[in-house]
């Protein structure tokens, strides 16, 4: 039989051990909110090890502020716990993660301290938001392939009695009729651009870096202007099948964009690289081609993040919104997908490419 000291040992020893194997990342602060303890999933989370952590204030680990200091003195003060279901941990410029947070109150020694317990949520967060755009593009693509063609049914009744009055008057009047055709044939182009490419790609194998510099070559002696543009490649990405033509375009017009919006001063980033494991339209694939194009511009706007897909949206006031829904048309048609992530000093568009096992062998 184990003495009443041993037993306290043995219990010790076993919290330890078994907060140590927790995959929730577990912080605690003392009364003055400076770190006292962090458990191996909290090290992993925060990439510093405990050595690095400890007697650091919490804050002082990040480079903006996550939690109001208020909130956790006031958690100390009256014991009332809280969780907040998105906190963003920046944790130096280029680097941030999303975390579920708890915090509440317990004691340590008969005094007071904090326990965070943080749970990283970036991945969920990212296939729900993918889910939900891509449903939403979708939808919105039904609904514009619905609206156009109840458009250029009348267009063409319009343009054609345009034509038709146009051998019956004046030279003088048919300025007027040749305005009616001209905007008419405006129109039709327009919606003809909403509908987005109507022909099925062409596939053939080749390499997704023969494209890539097709597309620096035309941005890099396409226009005058200080931006860098990087080329990161990963030679080791094999030969798929895909339709160059619509791959290029589709690249072209995030590299245009990221141009426009660097107003001829900044850098972009062309890279490529094989990602394992990823979920494209709800099917789970081995292997693919990630191609990412990356600016160090003002970012996008955060309240047209959700539908920048969209036809007709645009960050500019200038743009006309048509560029990045015919880009995720043309992934789209590859089983590809298309996504963006933006804040201010980094926007990344990434472009997924199934690759084909045969492609492997």
């Amino acid at each position: 039989m184990l003495d009443r000291r041993e037993r306290q040992q043995h219990k010790l020893e076993y919290q330890r051990q078994l907060t140590n194997q927790l995959v929730t990342a577990v912080i605690v602060l003392d009364q003055s909110l400076v770190i006292q303890y962090a458990n191996p999933s909290a090290e992993a989370l925060l990439i510093k090890s405990l050595d690095k952590l400890h007697g650091k204030h919490f804050n002082e680990i990040f480079t903006k502020e996550p939690i109001g200091i208020h909130r956790l003195q006031q958690l100390i003060e009256s014991g009332q716990e809280f969780t907040d279901n998105e906190v963003l941990f920046q944790l130096y410029d280029n680097y941030a993660i999303t975390v579920e947070l708890t915090a509440s109150s317990i004691d340590v020694n008969q005094e007071p301290h904090v326990l965070l317990e943080c749970k990283q949520i970036d991945q969920q967060k990212q296939i729900s938001n993918e889910t939900f755009q891509q449903q939403q593009w979708e939808s919105a693509r039904d609904l514009i392939r619905g609206l156009a063609h109840e458009i250029k049914n009348p267009l063409g009744g319009l343009r054609g009695a345009a034509q038709l009055l146009n051998r019956e008057i004046t030279p003088e009047q048919q300025e007027y009729t040749a305005m009616i055709i001209e905007q008419a044939d405006r129109l039709t182009n327009l919606v003809d651009r909403l509908l987005g490419p109507n022909q099925l790609p062409k596939f053939s194998v080749q390499s997704v870096h023969q494209v890539i510099e097709k597309v620096y070559q035309l941005v890099s002696l396409g226009s005058e202007h200080n931006i860098e543009i990087v080329r990161d490649y990963d030679p080791s990405i094999p030969d798929i099948e895909f339709d160059q033509d619509k791959i290029l375009q589709a690249i072209l017009n995030i590299v245009n964009n990221a141009v426009q919006a660097l107003k001829g001063q900044g850098k972009i980033t062309l890279k490529t690289r094989v990602a394992s494991n990823q979920t494209i339209n709800g099917k789970r694939i081995k292997l693919c081609v990630k191609v990412s194009i990356v600016d160090n511009g003002p970012g996008i706007p955060e309240q047209i993040q959700d539908t920048l897909f969209y036809p007709m949206v645009s960050g500019r006031s200038d743009g006309t919104g048509i560029g990045l829904s015919i880009s995720q048309t043309l992934v789209h048609q590859h089983q590809g997908k298309l996504s963006c992530s933006s804040r201010p000093g980094q926007t990344e568009f990434t472009i997924l490419l199934p690759i084909n096992e045969a492609s492997l062998a």
